[in-house]
């Protein structure tokens, strides 16, 4: 499954979940986030992972902590462009699964934390 399919999905399941969604694809020098949105008052920087099969791990399995770094440093700089110095915030994944008529998609909320090293 392409990644805009996978991403697609993620934003109609998020929406239909009570999301705002208010970027896709947000790129800066210091990463990219797939979806940015808002639940209630918290600002959710989440990623977007789509397998066709299970085979070497579920989607969610498949984001590295090199790839977290990246997140969360894009994350921070996305919040001090908009000026936002104090906000709830998180990190998602959402798992898109399968290909064929029917793909799985499911939300893993706080998917992980900042509390690694940043660079």
């Amino acid at each position: 499954m392409p990644g805009s399919q996978g991403e697609d999905l993620a934003v109609r399941f998020l929406q239909r979940q009570g999301f705002k969604i208010l970027e896709r694809n947000y790129a800066c020098r210091s990463g990219e986030i797939d979806i940015i949105a808002c639940e209630g008052d918290t600002v959710c920087f989440v990623e977007v992972k789509a397998r066709s099969s299970d085979d070497y791990g579920g989607p969610q399995a498949a984001v590295t902590k090199k790839q977290m770094r990246r997140i969360v440093n894009a994350a921070l700089f996305y919040l001090g462009r908009k000026g936002v110095p104090e906000v709830d915030c998180r990190f998602d994944v959402v798992a898109v699964r399968g290909g064929g008529d029917e793909p799985g998609v499911e939300l893993y909320r706080d998917a992980f934390y900042p509390d690694i090293q940043l660079s």
